[in-house]
């Protein structure tokens, strides 16, 4: 197993600014000082609660606990064991690793199934690459469907890396087993058909992607992750999904459809304020919008939207504008869009084009460019309006019993909207909407509400107040235990730990606690082999939940300027904890004997002194300023 030398992880760490790496995954803002925070990648939240320390190199999220530093983050966003996440991260950051000697780098068979996959989708789409560019036959003909059938430019194909799977090709299967990939990556990768059982070689790997345009489907890091197959002249006819226009890889350990947006790697860094997510319906959609400069398109990976692709959009900006089809297949699905946005906490509009029968965003910004893209916004509709529109186009000849229906089905949209201000908000433009009284219609709402959910609904209104409290814990708010606190300030002033351990017996800390095992520890190291210091503390730290308990701690700043007071009834309140219990014991005692004479009671006397004694005179630690 190879091993990374430990100074080659400190120079890892001390050369990656943790909010680079975060980044990638989390829309972070200033927070004060050298923090930023944002939406936690670990739990669904519409308040951010995750925060970054650039100086000390520590996240933390307060509303689900979750800590640690840039290796610990990019193990759980990215789902990787320790080895292989500093070894991506130096990848990513142009970092060299240094091994101990003897163990070498890491083989094929040490590293994850899902890494294999991965680097098996990055050899994948350079083949494909390679074949668009290939000066044959098939190589001119696909170029020649890009350029002239679809009429986007040779420089699009390169960014996005579009590519061509060949008719009748054995020539990826035999690139990746020369590579020596396991038997199990190669399996589950997606790209082949393979039988059960089946002696695998190259003959046995029938690609899954024959004579088909190839798009990279890449998740929100950036990474490809799967691919969509573009039917052709050129798809053969035993090609098993001869007739479907477009054909996904399945999903595998790296890719399931209904948590990924295409494009949204490139999309989340260009919105922002003022310019918010377009959602059109397909991936070509999004590739004709980029190629005239509108940067914030994306696109569901040929399904309907779900509610995971919602909540990972949320993570980067509130705002979207849905710019569907306006055939009615494409307002069917902007309609189901809008109830699920609701519930994600998006603020939607819908881009629309006035005086059209037909809208299709490929076809408008091929004809019209980016200007086209100012003008459906100027004839955008907000979500009520657009409901509304959809279920009831012409309001001013609608009867009261109509109207009354259409609310009812606007109000199921409404009650996905978890902010009651929001909620009302929406109940009022309704009203002002379909032409009747808001207090009418808000009476209306209260009904339904009561009668859709009744006891569940406020069983959940009051789980939702009982866990507001946790999500929003501040970072000032963290509380510890005397093992904790001391803990706590022995991290952030490493002096103290040097004078610690000559006044702090073993016998006080609380081994049983995770802080105190670990002050212990701590404590045992300044004095048998000297203190690596704060930043090197990765060899002292045994599990997961000792690192996560680390960085909590250097994550929050002392709130008292006098760490030697605060030291010290740390140190006293521990020594109470200790003796105290025994010198109750020792007055029970007392308290038993019958006479004065008993021999024991003497030793007894003595011992209560001298425990009186040392809690009069508590012993004081005396630490440089």
């Amino acid at each position: 197993m190879p091993v990374i030398k430990a100074s080659s992880l400190r120079d890892l760490k001390l050369r990656v600014n943790i909010h680079d790496v975060v980044a990638r995954t989390v829309t972070l803002k200033k927070a004060g000082g050298n923090r930023f925070k944002g939406l936690c990648p670990f739990h669904t939240e519409k308040t951010p609660s995750f925060y970054v320390s650039t100086d000390k190199g520590f996240y933390k999220c307060f509303g689900c606990g979750k800590a640690g530093d840039i290796l610990n983050f990019v193990m759980e966003t990215e789902g990787l064991q320790f080895t292989e996440a500093a070894e991506t991260l130096a990848k990513r950051f142009a970092v060299n690793l240094e091994y101990e000697e003897g163990t070498g780098g890491p083989s094929r068979e040490e590293r994850s199934l899902r890494q294999e996959i991965f680097d098996i989708h990055d050899l994948a789409a350079d083949y494909y690459r390679q074949a668009f560019l290939a000066p044959n036959p098939h190589g001119a003909f696909i170029r020649e469907y890009w350029e002239k059938n679809r009429k986007f430019t040779p420089e699009l194909a390169e960014e996005f890396k579009i590519g061509f799977a060949p008719p009748e090709d054995s020539g990826l299967a035999a690139a990746l087993m020369k590579k020596k990939f396991s038997e199990d990556a190669l399996r589950q990768c997606g790209l082949f058909f393979v039988r059960d059982g089946a002696m695998l070689t190259i003959g046995a790997l029938r690609p899954r992607f024959r004579g088909r345009l190839m798009i990279p489907i890449r998740d929100h890091q950036g990474r490809v992750v799967a691919f969509t197959a573009r039917q052709l002249e050129l798809t053969p006819q035993d090609d098993p999904a001869r007739e479907a226009k477009y054909v996904n890889s399945p999903e595998t350990p790296i890719f399931t459809k209904s948590n990924l947006l295409f494009n949204l790697d490139r999309a989340r860094a260009q919105a922002g304020e003022g310019h918010s997510f377009v959602l059109v319906e397909g991936q070509l959609d999004a590739l004709r919008c980029w190629s005239v400069g509108l940067k914030t398109a994306i696109a569901p990976q040929g399904t309907s939207i779900t509610d995971g692709q919602l909540l990972l959009l949320r993570r980067y900006h509130s705002q979207v504008e849905c710019f569907f089809d306006s055939d009615s297949a494409g307002q069917k699905a902007a309609l189901r869009f809008l109830p699920m946005a609701l519930k994600a906490g998006l603020e939607v509009r819908f881009l629309m084009l006035a005086g059209a029968e037909k809208l299709d965003p490929d076809l408008l910004f091929l004809e019209r460019g980016l200007a086209a893209y100012e003008e459906v916004r100027k004839a955008s509709l907000g979500a009520m309006e657009f409901a509304v529109r959809s279920l009831l186009p012409n309001v001013a000849s609608a009867g009261a019993e109509q109207k009354s229906r259409t609310a009812q089905a606007l109000f199921e949209i409404v009650a996905q909207a978890e902010s009651d201000v929001s909620r009302t908000g929406f109940v009022q433009e309704l009203a002002q909407l379909l032409r009747i009284a808001a207090s009418a219609l808000e009476k209306d709402f209260r009904t339904y509400l009561a009668r859709q959910a009744g006891s569940r609904f406020a069983t959940a209104a009051n789980q939702q107040t009982a866990s507001q409290p946790a999500a929003a814990v501040s970072p000032e708010a963290h509380t510890k235990g005397m093992d904790e606190h001391l803990l706590f300030l022995c991290l952030h002033h490493e002096p103290m730990l040097a004078a610690l351990s000559s006044h702090l017996p073993h016998e006080w800390i609380d081994t049983s606690s995770l802080a105190g095992r670990l002050l212990d520890r701590f404590l045992a190291e300044v004095q048998h082999n000297g203190w690596p210091g704060r930043d090197h503390l990765d060899q002292l730290l045994e599990t997961q939940e000792e690192k996560t308990l680390v960085a909590t701690l250097l994550f929050d700043a002392p709130r008292d300027d006098d760490l030697t007071k605060i030291a010290n009834e740390g140190l006293r309140a521990m020594q109470r904890r200790f003796l105290e219990p025994q010198l109750r014991q020792i007055e029970l005692e007392i308290a038993s004997k019958g006479t004065i004479g008993d021999p024991s009671l003497f030793s007894l006397l003595k011992q209560r002194a001298d425990i009186t004694r040392q809690l009069v005179n508590p012993p004081k630690l005396t630490l440089a300023s």
